[in-house]
């Protein structure tokens, strides 16, 4: 591999998950180029992630995250990440996954995991909403349409836990979807957030 050593295969494995042999491809087709490396190699993560969308995921972990407030838990989570194997359930790198993704539901207050989880009745009544709203301000009949799709993805972004900002930003800059899809690629097979529950003190009283 003319011009790449192993320490740059080494460096580029270390970034990316990615093994040895796939690094090393990656490095040789882009003459070294390390971010045209990284961007091959998640795209070739994200297309093996894809082909194993259908695997069955009876595996997973428990995260869990407990807010205090005056020195007492007021805001608790649990979180389900699941994935296809127990092996990759047991890594520190899975379990540490669940328990911030838990820390995130703890500020965020998500109602739903992914958006075709919303009801479909809340969604039309939303839809319904926000059309009035944009004939209220005078909006043309022509753009009306679009100002429900921009505004429907904001209301994802606010509600549902796949779409929304994730909020350790200093780890991964993206939605909690892109992080476990991340990490779905790094560890080699499907992982999503089965389900969560989140409890706050005085909530509903």
């Amino acid at each position: 591999m003319s011009g790449i050593s192993a320490k740059d295969v080494q460096a580029l494995r270390k970034e990316t998950g990615a093994g040895m042999m796939d690094a090393k491809r990656a490095l040789e087709e882009t003459s070294g180029d390390v971010d045209r490396a990284k961007e091959i190699l998640r795209e070739k993560g994200l297309a093996a992630a894809s082909k194993r969308a259908g695997k069955a995921q009876t595996q997973g972990a428990i995260g869990s995250y407990l807010h205090h407030q005056s020195g007492r838990p007021v805001i608790g989570v649990l979180v389900e990440l699941a994935s296809e194997t127990d092996f990759v359930a047991k890594s520190a790198e899975f379990q540490k996954a669940a328990n911030d993704i838990a820390m995130h539901i703890s500020w965020s207050q998500p109602d739903w995991v992914r958006r075709e989880d919303v009801p479909a009745d809340i969604v039309a009544k939303e839809r319904d909403i926000i059309a009035a709203q944009a004939r209220n301000e005078d909006k043309p009949e022509h753009i009306v349409e679009k100002i429900v799709e921009g505004r429907m993805n904001a209301f994802y972004e606010d509600r549902v836990l796949d779409d929304q900002p994730y909020v350790k930003t200093a780890e991964f800059e993206g939605t909690v979807g892109e992080l476990v899809q991340s990490l779905a690629v790094t560890m080699g097979e499907n992982i999503s957030i089965a389900r969560f529950s989140r409890l706050e003190v005085g909530e509903g009283a």
